[in-house]
């Protein structure tokens, strides 16, 4: 599991190629850190994009969608995608306009997606997505209904390439403006997890959290918190 995609024009940095990356582990973390997704694909001639949770196992991502939806529909033959992911760490003031900034971590993934049509790898994929951000839930849950069953549907794409682009430095000015009397600074930006609130309707018998979500405390960070969850699901992998 250890090495890089292979690089081509289609997932080539070119702008800032300094901040590109094509190895497993970095492309691996910025998508292991995130929940949501962007599935870009092209319906005669038309480009869409759909924003949905998605996971990864391995060299494959998982995203799961109504069995009605456009996205599904489309994508059932097996189609070209690109999946995107992008974390948002700071807003960068300069003395310039040209030189404001924000730091990022993104990825872009390519490769044709397909349904998960058989009935346990369908099966399989629910107990995944469940347990993937939140460890051992799957097995506390009542089990999936007929109709539940039939109204989701999973899609799977092999990740044939990708590349990770990041920008994690401070303000970065012309020489001679670091003279000008302009405040310039960085804004750290984080998703932080809040406290817990119980349903209302809570039966008495389940007022603890079960210990699969003992990652979700309160103000911690969210891509922390989704990068634990991973590894305590995930099997053990080199790069990671």
């Amino acid at each position: 599991m250890s090495g890089s995609y292979p690089i081509s024009k289609r997932n080539k940095v070119v702008r800032r190629h300094e901040r590109g990356h094509y190895d497993h582990a970095s492309v691996h973390a910025i998508l292991d850190g995130a929940l949501l997704a962007n599935i870009a694909y092209v319906v005669d001639g038309q480009p869409f994009c759909t924003p949905t949770a998605f996971w990864r196992d391995g060299e494959h991502l998982y995203w799961h969608g109504s069995s009605a939806s456009r996205m599904v529909r489309f994508q059932a033959p097996g189609v070209p995608v690109c999946v995107t992911v992008t974390h948002l760490d700071a807003l960068v003031l300069a003395r310039s306009a040209f030189h404001h900034s924000v730091n990022y971590r993104s990825v872009m993934a390519f490769g044709t997606a397909r349904i998960l049509d058989g009935r346990e790898e369908k099966r399989r994929a629910i107990d995944g997505f469940v347990d993937r951000f939140y460890p051992g839930r799957s097995a506390l849950l009542r089990p999936v209904n007929s109709q539940e069953f039939k109204a989701t549907t999973f899609i799977g794409m092999e990740i044939e390439q990708a590349s990770a682009k990041i920008r994690e430095t401070h303000v970065g000015d012309d020489e001679e403006d670091y003279a000008l009397p302009i405040w310039a600074a960085r804004y750290p930006v984080r998703q932080i997890v809040g406290a817990a609130e119980p349903c209302p309707r809570q039966h008495p018998d389940a007022r603890q959290p079960p210990p699969g979500m003992a990652p979700y405390r309160e103000g911690r960070a969210l891509d922390e918190v989704l990068t634990e969850a991973f590894r305590a699901t995930a099997p053990p992998r080199a790069e990671e």
